[in-house]
């Protein structure tokens, strides 16, 4: 469970810098469904064949859930985190993203009837608040409000992707279910990206060796290795211990984007960046005390 979890903290913390990286000379909605769907092909290649062996071939309900699970994840999730890194510093992304666990409590209390705790309403009240310091403060720089937006509604898919991904039930090899869901959100990416006429602004030619080396990070670190991992956890742990990535991946983020890209870390940021994070510490620690029915 734990080398799981080690597992999303630092890679996914890392996923915020390449994804950066990758957008700067690559249309962003193309380059995340190329990601997923090429992470999701290779796991299909190797899952897939086992499991037509043994008989258990994925069905066309099981197809259907992860094409859910995969548009909530990829497309509104990370696909508005790719789109939202072409005008907003990584750092600040995965700031803005550990709110994720505020959204999964709204989410719990409003469709399934879960009230969070007193300590947990003080911990979403503070969680916006120090969202809207973020990106609402004067002197904001270079933040950009329509990326923030995009942001903060993509976490939002994410949690509601997240919380239906726990009970849909879909094949028992989670690698399989990773790579059907990969390919599900990868291709919804391209048609997307497609709408939008993100193919216009593709010259091979151009792509930068750094974003090249970034698409790669992503493809295999970040995609057949971090979202396994964090596919296998959401269905093996606690909301409250799923949860904690969201506030660890920040930290890895923002370190990373000051030591390699020299995004500046303002006492704005840092402030906000505690609000945020001291919020979703009590959320998490408030589900840990709850009883399990509570979660």
């Amino acid at each position: 469970m734990w080398a799981a979890l080690l597992t999303v903290y630092v890679l996914w913390g890392s996923t915020y810098l390449a994804i950066r990286v990758a957008v700067t000379t690559m249309p962003p909605l193309l380059m995340a469904g190329a990601r997923f769907t090429i992470a999701g092909l290779l796991l299909l290649a190797w899952r897939l064949p086992i499991a037509m062996r043994a008989g258990k071939v994925p069905s066309i309900d099981e197809w259907r859930r992860t094409l859910v699970i995969g548009a909530a994840l990829l497309l509104g999730g990370n696909g508005g985190v790719a789109f939202a890194e072409t005008t907003v510093p990584s750092g600040l992304t995965a700031l803005i993203v550990s709110t994720v666990p505020l959204w999964m409590t709204a989410i719990d209390a409003v469709f399934y009837k879960r009230m969070p705790s007193r300590s947990a309403l003080v911990g979403l009240a503070t969680g916006f608040g120090g969202v809207a310091l973020l990106i609402g403060a004067p002197g904001g720089g270079s933040v950009s409000i329509a990326g923030a937006i995009v942001l903060v509604l993509a976490s939002l898919s994410w949690a509601a992707g997240s919380i239906y991904s726990r009970s849909a039930k879909l094949p028992e090899d989670s690698f399989l279910a990773t790579g059907m869901q990969m390919v599900a959100g990868g291709a919804c990416l391209l048609i997307v990206g497609t709408a939008f006429r993100e193919y216009a602004r593709v010259d091979i030619g151009t792509v930068s060796y750094n974003s090249w080396i970034a698409f790669g990070w992503l493809v295999f670190f970040g995609g057949i290795v971090g979202f396994s991992a964090y596919l296998w956890v959401i269905r093996n742990a606690s909301t409250a211990l799923v949860a904690t990535y969201a506030y660890v991946n920040p930290v890895v983020a923002v370190a990373l984007g000051w030591a390699i890209l020299s995004e500046p870390i303002t006492f704005k940021t840092l402030l906000a960046g505690a609000v945020i994070v001291a919020s979703v510490a009590l959320i998490v620690s408030a589900g840990t005390r709850a009883s399990p029915d509570q979660q």
